[in-house]
Formats: structure tokens, sequence, C-alpha cells
């Protein structure tokens, strides 16, 4: 099954669900600026993994970087530590990046992308920019978790 429209890492411009591949927050990086623009803590999004780490595998893994798969990347970014790991426990890619996207929910659930409230107007405005209805964007921004990035990338990937 996998994660097929799995977003880019932080670091890389990936939007809040890119949270579940980012390390700990430990040294300057993009990942201080998205927790702040999505109102997580640095401590809270280390307690939001550690728990969802508890509950699955991906609490397994003293041999990666930070000792756990929580805070590994992308199956698409290769990484012998990884996928060693994943080889010694059974996981495949597809079970890992599985557990990855459920993480990512995790940490959507606590965060305010869920809560901004877009206007008629703003709805509106992306249905201008698509030449979609009213009612289109705003399916599109209920599919993507009322996350707008992610709306305009899955509706441009719509009008190709």
């Amino acid at each position: 099954m996998g994660w097929d429209d799995a977003p880019a890492h932080v670091c890389r411009g990936g939007d809040v669900r890119g949270l579940a591949f980012c390390c700990p927050p430990v040294k300057p990086c993009p990942v201080h600026a998205k927790l702040a623009e999505v109102g997580i803590s640095p401590q809270e999004f280390v307690n939001i993994k550690e728990e969802f780490g508890k509950k699955t595998e991906l609490g397994k893994g003293t041999g990666t970087c930070f000792g756990s798969l929580i805070w590994c990347c992308k199956a698409s970014k290769p990484c012998p530590l990884r996928d060693s790991v994943l080889q010694s426990i059974g996981m495949t890619h597809d079970t890992y990046m599985t557990l990855k996207k459920e993480l990512a929910e995790e940490i959507v659930k606590h965060s305010n992308v869920n809560t901004i409230n877009y206007s008629d107007d703003d709805i509106a405005t992306l249905a201008s920019t698509f030449d979609i209805s009213f009612e289109e964007a705003k399916k599109a921004l209920n599919e993507s978790g009322n996350d707008l990035k992610t709306a305009i990338k899955n509706l441009r990937i719509k009008s190709l």
C-alpha cells in the first residue's frame, strides 16, 4: 500500500505531513519554522513522535541515526542504516511508508492546520485560479486536510 502522495521532506519545502520524516529538532533547520507555522512546539513534536513510536514498529531502530525509525526519512531517499533496520525487523518499504502516513496524520491532528477557516472569498479565489466550481475548490480543501498548499498541489496535478 505505502503512501502514494507522500509529501517532500520539510527541508525540501514539504507540507506539514513531511514532519513525519524529520529528525529531532536539535539543530537549526526548516523543521523549526514548520513547527512554528503549524503551532506545535519542538518538545510537543518530540512527544508526538515518541508516543507514536511506542505504539508501532517505528519505535524500533537503535541502529539508525537517532535510535528510532520515527526520525527516519522517506523510503525513496537512500539510507543504509534505515534499510538495514527495516530488513532486520522484516518490514517492507510499503509498510514503513504506511506507518509514516499514520504518523503524519497524528502530527496533523495536533497542528493548527485543520483549524484554519477559509472564507468564501478565499475558496472563490482558489476556484477561479483553477477554473473550477466553488464546490470543487471546497472539496479540494477538504480532501487535503484543509491544507491550502496541498490542495493547490493536488489541483495542479489534476489539471495536467
